[in-house]
This record gives structure tokens, sequence and C-alpha cells, in this order.
């Protein structure tokens, strides 16, 4: 059974976004996308100031049986990219909801309106 925090939302492709009190958004993946991809060995993410809409494809997270996209939850800047995750990135594995990958600040008129609730996220992925 995965763990799916209440207070986050989640999109359809296994990310987990926070939003945040200076108005950025957080955004990892969830502990249901480290267990299925396994022991994580590489992550590259966006360059900060880079524009993104919701969906895009903008980092990668590779493992030793895959490697996945990372997809941006919502539209706007990267402010942030999470160096410890860069340096260590088995730290997916080990926190997932602690090991953000970078922040986002949303365009205005951005929307979460597509991100699902953690009772949604359960149920997308069965459990």
């Amino acid at each position: 059974m995965s763990i799916i925090p209440n207070d986050l939302k989640y999109t359809d492709e296994h990310e987990w976004a926070r939003f945040e009190a200076d108005g950025t958004v957080t955004v990892g993946i969830t502990d249901h996308a480290q267990k299925q991809l396994g022991d994580v060995v590489f992550v590259d993410l966006p360059m900060l100031g880079k524009k993104v809409e919701a969906g895009d494809a903008v980092g990668v997270i590779e493992s030793v049986k895959a490697a996945t996209d990372v997809f941006a939850p919502v539209s706007g800047e990267m402010t942030a990219v999470n160096q410890d995750v860069l340096d260590e990135p088995e730290g997916v594995n080990d926190d997932p909801y602690g090991s953000w990958l970078f922040r986002i600040r949303p365009k205005t008129g951005a929307s979460d309106r597509e991100l699902l609730s953690a009772a949604e996220y359960a149920k997308l992925i069965g459990d």
C-alpha cells in the first residue's frame, strides 16, 4: 500500500504538488512512483527560469530498472531545484515526499483543477 498524504495534489503521471504559502508549487514523485521505479540512481532537473506548461516533460528520473520523464503539474516558471536530490538521488526512494524535485511559480491564471485529490489518486493507482 502506498503512502498518499491528504494535503497534497497529484497528477496521473505520479507527481505530487504542494502549494506553498509564498505562491510557489513544490513538486516531487509519489511513493507509488518510486516503488515502481526501484532504486533511483540519477535525476535530471529543469533549468531555473525555464517557462513550462502543465503537462510538459521537464526532467528525468533514472533507476536501475527504467528511466521516466517528470512532468510539470502547473504552468509557470522554474524557481528552484533540489540540489540534494541531484547529489543523492536515492533520497527519492528513502523519502519521496521530503525529497522534492523542483519548484514552479505558477503563471497568472494557472489552475490546479486538473490535479487529483489524495482519494482520487488512491483510486487511480488501485490503493
